[in-house]
Parts: C-alpha cells; sequence; structure tokens
C-alpha cells in the first residue's frame, strides 16, 4: 500500500468518526481523529457538541498511554489554535508527544487558516495536510459558510408534484411526498439548526417544525416570517413545550433575518415554505443548497413550489451544481446546489 492509500484509508476512518455527531456540535465543525500505530488503529475520538473536547484531544486521552515515536494523528479538520469554550488543541498536541500528523481540511475562519499547522511545523511536528480535503470540508459545509461570513448556510427544502405544486387542490390530506420521504426528511431537521417558514404555512398547516422518530438529537430552532404579525396564538408554534424555542420576525427582509441568525449562532437554516418564501429566497439568490422530494403525481394545485419573480432568461436561472438524484419509496430526492452566474450562457 502506498503512503498516499494509507493517508486516504486512515482519514476514512476519521470521517467516518466525525459523522458520529454531524448535527449535534453546531456552531462547532464536526470532527473525528484517529490515532495509528503502524497500521492499526489505537484510538479514535469525535467532537461530541460544544463545550465537550475536540476529537484529536479525546482521541489522544482515550489512548491513556504515552504516544510513541511512530504513532500518527489523524484529523479531519486542522487543530484550532486559539482558546474558545475550550482551549486550544495544538497546546494539548505538542506536549502529548506526537511527532506526525495528517490533517484533512484546513481551518475555514480566514483569521485562522493554516496557524494550526504552522504552529504544529514550528514545534518539530511532521504536518501532512489536504488528505481527502474536499471530503473533510464537505462534513461541515455549514460551519464554513458560516463562520466565514457571519451568514447562516441556506437550504431549501420542500415535497412538490411532478407539476411543482406544494399542495393538492382538494380538501384532504395535505401530505404530497409519502410517508417514507418525509422520514427521510426528518434526518435534514436533525442536521440543522433552524427551520424557517412563512406566516401562511403556519396559518394553514399548523407545523410542529420538530424533529420526530430519531433519538439524541437537538431540536431545531423554528422561525417564522410575517408582514403582518397576525398569527394564530393557538398554533403548536406557541403553545408546544418547544414555544421558548420560537422566534417570530415582522416585517423583515429575509436577508436581515439570516444575518440576525447568524449572530445567533445558527450556523444552518431550511426554509420549508411556503411558495412563496421559497420564491423570495431564489430571487433574492440566498439559497446555497436544495433538497427537494419530488412525487410522481400531478396535482394542478393552486401554491407554487418556487413563486416570486422569477429569472428572465434561461441562463439567468440557478443551475444546479453535484446534482444527486435518490429514490426514496415512490419519491424522488433531488439534491444539488444553486449556481448564480449572470454570465452563463443557455
Amino acid at each position: 500500500m502506498t503512503s498516499e492509500k494509507k493517508h486516504e484509508r486512515f482519514m476514512r476512518s476519521a470521517l467516518a468518526e466525525a459523522g458520529k455527531s454531524i448535527g449535534q456540535t453546531s456552531p462547532n465543525p464536526a470532527v473525528g481523529a484517529v490515532l495509528v500505530i503502524g497500521n492499526r488503529i489505537v484510538s479514535r475520538g469525535h467532537h461530541r457538541r460544544a463545550g465537550f473536547p475536540h476529537a484529536e484531544i479525546e482521541c489522544l486521552r482515550s489512548f491513556r498511554r504515552k504516544v510513541p515515536k511512530n504513532a500518527t494523528l489523524y484529523v479531519t479538520l486542522e487543530p484550532c489554535s486559539t482558546r474558545g469554550r475550550t482551549g486550544a488543541c495544538t497546546d494539548e498536541i505538542i506536549p502529548a508527544g506526537v511527532n506526525s500528523v495528517v490533517i484533512g481540511a484546513t481551518d475555514p475562519n480566514p483569521r485562522h487558516r493554516g496557524r494550526g499547522i504552522e504552529i504544529l511545523r514550528s514545534a518539530g511536528i511532521e504536518v501532512r495536510a489536504g488528505v481527502l480535503a474536499e471530503e473533510c470540508a464537505a462534513l461541515n459545509e455549514s460551519f464554513n459558510k458560516w463562520i466565514a461570513t457571519g451568514i447562516p448556510f441556506v437550504i431549501a427544502k420542500c415535497g412538490m408534484s411532478l407539476d411543482g405544486r406544494l399542495t393538492r387542490p382538494e380538501k384532504g390530506s395535505r401530505w404530497i411526498t409519502s410517508p417514507t420521504a418525509r422520514r427521510h426528511a426528518q434526518t435534514l431537521r436533525g442536521e440543522t439548526d433552524a427551520i424557517l417558514i412563512g406566516a401562511e404555512t403556519l396559518r394553514t398547516d399548523n407545523p410542529r417544525l420538530t424533529v420526530r422518530g430519531r433519538r439524541q438529537v437537538r431540536q431545531p430552532v423554528r422561525v417564522v416570517m410575517t408582514r403582518s404579525g397576525k398569527l394564530p396564538r393557538s398554533a403548536r408554534f406557541f403553545t408546544d413545550r418547544f414555544a421558548k424555542n420560537s422566534f417570530v420576525y415582522r416585517n423583515m427582509p429575509l436577508g436581515a433575518i439570516l444575518a440576525e441568525l447568524g449572530q445567533k449562532n445558527i450556523t444552518s437554516v431550511v426554509i420549508e415554505g411556503g411558495g412563496n418564501v421559497l420564491g423570495h429566497a431564489l430571487d433574492e439568490r440566498l439559497i446555497d443548497k436544495v433538497q427537494i422530494y419530488v412525487a410522481p403525481i400531478l396535482t394542478g394545485g393552486p401554491i407554487v413550489a418556487f413563486g416570486g419573480r422569477g429569472a428572465p432568461r434561461t441562463h439567468e436561472g440557478a443551475h444546479l451544481e453535484r446534482v444527486k438524484f435518490e429514490k426514496i419509496g415512490p419519491d424522488i430526492c433531488v439534491t444539488g446546489y444553486p449556481k448564480y452566474d449572470r454570465g452563463e450562457r443557455g
């Protein structure tokens, strides 16, 4: 096995560790680490939640012995070099006797990027960075945007018919997608800091906006935006046990709401409707990612999934990159990242 393949093999193990706490660490990133001697992992660690030890520190402490000279520490994100809720990781790695560190992604914070690597190298530690860098960075796409801009990562999520409708024309069940797709969507909620809807969705659907069917998850903050402020006070939003974790923004632009949520350490927001809010977010180019469930049904319902002004010309539309299609029961889940490029020609 080449050294490159070896590094990738153990970095994937570190990525698996990081995956154990996705959605639980905000406003910190999810990070994993493994300590390797020869070709064997001797200790593992992951950052469990904000205020708990970081992944590399948990990994080293779990080893419970003096780190031998031939050991290598693999970590998915550059070790931090500043004190926050916990001490700087570099301050513990150096005295632990680690002689070799392999890093996935560099610190996305422009103020700190590369500093941890420099400190480790100055202490005589051999550092290799950039192993599976894209995969390691993708693990924390929400944190990466928020830490650099102060604005949460925005995901547009909805379930719609083949003709792009959010509702059925007739009375009765308001669901378009299958129970399987709706259960699948709970995973997204469980990995997100906040869910945002418009006032009409609150009035019509009285949604819970909570994570259900999953254990040990943080419930997301619930946000409703309204012009008039006339909202039904009997709605679950105001009366259930999560009411204190709910916020109303009256007559504020969506961009300003997102900025304020970012100041509250909210790193990711899922917009779940309705069509006017989704359309407005698209018009203002505020959407970073879409997760759309398409049901095999034509409804002709009145509510279009993405209303608003729309793109005047095809090349000015939001073209999706890194598109993925997944069959969820009878439905198709489409995920992708909008590219807003006015210079593009279709």
